[in-house]
Parts: C-alpha cells; sequence; structure tokens
C-alpha cells in the first residue's frame, strides 16, 4: 500500500480519498461536465473534455482524489509531480493540482476550497515538496479570488498560454 493510498482528510461532512478504479467513471465525467457547465468549452465533445474522461490512463502516473459528501462523490482533483506527462507548470519541489472540478450542484459550497487545503495537507507529506502549485483561467475570477484568500501568489512569469489557442492561464503557488 502507498501514503497515497492511506491519506485521507475530512472535515464537517466532506472527505477525501484516493479515487478507486471504479471511481474513474464518474471522475471523469464529473470533471467534463463540471467544465462544460462553467462555460469554458463550447460543445461537451471538446477534445480537452475528452481528455479529461481518460481518467485510468492519468491515474497510472498521478494521484487522483474524489470528494465525498453524504457518500457521493461530488468533487474530484488529480496531483502531479514534475516529470509526469500531466504536469504542465509543475517544478521539481512543487505538487501541481490539475483537474479540479466541483458537481455544478455543490459548486459554491466549499468543496473546492475543501480540496485545495487538503492538497496542501497532502504536499506537507510529500518529502521534497516546497510548494503546491496551479493554474486557472485569466478571466475566472472566483476561482483566484479563493486561491487568493487561501495564500496561494500569483507568478506572472509563470503564466502561459495553451498551444494552437488563445486561452491564457495564470499560475499560483502556495508555498508551505
Amino acid at each position: 500500500m502507498t501514503d497515497s493510498q492511506t491519506f485521507s482528510f475530512s472535515t464537517g461532512d466532506l472527505s477525501i480519498e484516493l479515487a478507486a478504479p471504479e471511481h474513474y467513471q464518474r471522475v471523469g465525467e464529473l470533471t467534463a461536465e463540471s467544465y462544460f457547465a462553467a462555460g469554458h468549452f463550447d460543445s461537451p465533445d471538446n477534445q480537452y473534455l475528452q481528455f479529461v474522461r481518460k481518467v485510468e490512463e492519468r491515474a497510472a502516473q498521478t494521484e487522483i482524489y474524489v470528494v465525498r459528501r453524504a457518500g457521493e462523490i461530488i468533487g474530484s482533483m488529480t496531483l502531479i509531480r514534475a516529470g509526469s506527462e500531466y504536469a504542465d507548470i509543475a517544478r521539481e519541489d512543487e505538487l501541481e493540482i490539475r483537474m479540479l472540478s466541483v458537481d455544478p450542484a455543490a459548486q459554491r459550497s466549499g468543496v473546492g476550497r475543501f480540496m485545495v487545503q487538503a492538497s496542501i495537507e497532502r504536499a506537507r507529506l510529500l518529502p521534497g515538496i516546497n510548494a503546491v502549485s496551479l493554474t486557472t483561467g485569466s478571466s475566472w475570477k472566483t476561482a483566484r479570488s479563493l486561491y487568493e484568500s487561501m495564500g496561494f501568489t500569483h507568478f506572472p512569469e509563470r503564466d502561459w498560454v495553451v498551444p494552437n489557442t488563445e486561452i491564457k492561464l495564470v499560475v499560483y503557488a502556495y508555498s508551505l
């Protein structure tokens, strides 16, 4: 058993645990649904939404977590270390959050904040990790406000544009 399999975090009525293979379909659909519902993509068949549905492939290189409330999976996130093909921005001493998603019916109820806090707690357990990093849309004010309220700092010199698009992503990091 790996330390990721034993990592869990809970507060109030929310708990987080490593996703098991039987959760992968739900994680993929939840991620795609939440991104589409937020208006980030014009079509539910967008290439990136197809990519986020490939949870089994991602799980081989990353840690994928599910959030439960009353036993129901209402959120998920992927935690990635530098060197993984899924890492966009992770430096050697960072744990990167990607594909953080919350069921649209559960948004604005503290689930996203809970997942970010859990990622910080997970990072503190990993030797050599000194920060948690993530990207978010440059115009996603609610997400940016959440990260800033939790002590994340924007690093504009690390901002980037998604290849072959005009989508600008901004980089935040939280020092442990």
